[in-house]
């Protein structure tokens, strides 16, 4: 199997999917946003650094994400791929771990874009907020996360068209829907 790219604005259902496809196929997951909440609930000097960024609605800086991806990456066993959930998130991004992956001799695989209109991501947030209690996921911050991804993130989807990387999944109501589609595609790979 090869490396995926889950990508999508937030609360589109990259760690949802994820997790399915980790199901699955038994592939490496590393979700950033776990691995940064579990160094703020830990309060480690990282997770300090990264809860300053996370409460204000922005992007960690690359060098720090780029540093705890090739750690986890380099963790992980070989050879069943890895899917890559809420990384990277611009195009510089992008690069680094391209260049991370190659030094390894491995390659980015491909990238599962998750296309879902924004007044249902709105939703799923403020949901999700009253369910697991996450503090980040207030109306103020979430729109905050919204322009961040329209201006930094959602360029990056055409910097995986041109790697010839893209697949997109558009949301029409229903997770296995969604799903299936996904599926289908991955089998295919």
């Amino acid at each position: 199997m090869k490396n995926i790219i889950i990508f999508g604005a937030p609360g589109s259902g990259k760690g949802t999917y994820s997790d399915e496809i980790v199901a699955k196929y038994g592939m490496g997951h590393i979700s950033t946003g776990d691995v940064l909440r579990s160094e703020i609930k830990n309060d480690t000097e990282l997770g300090k650094i990264a809860k300053g960024y996370i409460d204000n609605g922005q992007l960690i800086p690359d060098e720090l994400m780029i540093d705890i991806l090739a750690k986890t990456y380099d963790e992980l066993p070989e050879g069943k791929g890895v899917i890559f959930d809420g990384f990277p998130r611009t195009i510089a991004q992008a690069e680094a771990l391209k260049k991370m992956l190659a030094e390894r001799n491995h390659d980015m695989g491909v990238m599962v874009e998750l296309v879902v209109d924004e007044e249902t991501l709105l939703a799923r947030l403020l949901h999700r907020a009253i369910e697991q209690g996450r503090a980040d996921d207030n109306e103020e911050t979430i729109k905050k996360r919204f322009e961040v991804y329209h201006k930094q993130t959602e360029p990056l989807a055409e910097w995986f068209e041109k790697e010839g990387m893209r697949n997109t999944f558009t949301w029409k109501g229903s997770k296995e829907q969604m799903l299936a589609d996904i599926f289908a595609f991955l089998d295919a790979q």
